[in-house]
């Protein structure tokens, strides 16, 4: 089976490529530069806000897991992620591709942020696209926690809402289930897939201070409007299951 990946450079990307490789799939990936094949993985040269060269990268490919995203970029947001979305779509068509897996976030439909929106908007072209589908939602990575702490601990102190539930949930584990995905076929349904436990803000804060061996004060503090009675509903957390195995202490004690 030919599985193509675009997003293959990213995080989860690299993570699902050399997963796929080791399961023996015939494994592509996409890049807007040349790429040398190397790890089993044969790279194209493709461009989805333009379509330029995706015809050519899906013709043959019986799987495509669409992972490439560009999140908070202006206009070019919305040409990755509606635009490139339709070209990539169309192209799936064309080529006959018999599964399409979209990856996309937990709570998309239930959060007030401009981001969210975007993506609901790319759910609905997916499904709507003429190829078969499963969309995945995942809660936040284990890394993009990570930088959020990272980026607040410069400021001498760390802000947080002990009332907003966190979900962190680490890439080695999504790959895992993207492709237990692949392996099943497309189910035409929205699945959610979460880290394997719920933490507040503020308890993720301080164990990431712990792990990092830093002392900054935790400031308590509630997210006003709309999108804090978001977050406090739960909205990034799900109880699905099967849900990943890698806690957040078990992340942050991996990683120096």
């Amino acid at each position: 089976m030919c599985v193509l990946v675009t997003g293959g450079s990213g995080r989860l990307g690299r993570v699902l490529l050399d997963g796929l490789v080791e399961s023996g799939f015939d494994v592509r990936a996409v890049s807007r530069v040349a790429r040398p094949g190397s790890g089993g993985v044969r790279w194209f040269v493709a461009d989805l806000t333009t379509g330029e060269g995706v015809a050519e990268a899906v013709r043959g490919a019986d799987v495509v897991v669409h992972l490439a995203s560009a999140p908070y970029k202006g206009r070019y947001t919305g040409r990755v992620e509606l635009g490139g979305t339709s070209a990539l779509l169309a192209a799936a068509r064309d080529a006959g591709v018999r599964h399409l897996v979209y990856t996309s976030i937990v709570g998309v439909d239930r959060v007030p942020w401009g981001y969210f929106q975007t993506k609901v908007r790319a759910e609905r072209l997916v499904a709507a696209g003429g190829v078969p589908w499963t969309i995945v939602r995942v809660t936040q990575f284990h890394q993009f926690v990570d930088q959020a702490f990272t980026g607040l601990a410069r400021l001498g102190f760390m802000v947080a809402d002990p009332g907003v539930p966190a979900q962190p949930v680490d890439v080695r584990d999504v790959a895992s289930r993207l492709l237990s995905v692949v392996r099943r076929g497309p189910a035409e349904t929205v699945e959610e897939y979460g880290g394997p436990e719920v933490l507040s803000m503020a308890e993720a804060a301080e164990q990431w201070l712990r792990a990092r061996g830093l002392r900054r004060r935790v400031l308590r503090v509630r997210l006003p409007g709309r999108l804090g009675r978001a977050f406090r509903a739960g909205h990034l957390t799900t109880a699905a299951q099967p849900a990943g195995k890698i806690t957040w202490g078990g992340y942050l004690a991996q990683r120096p």
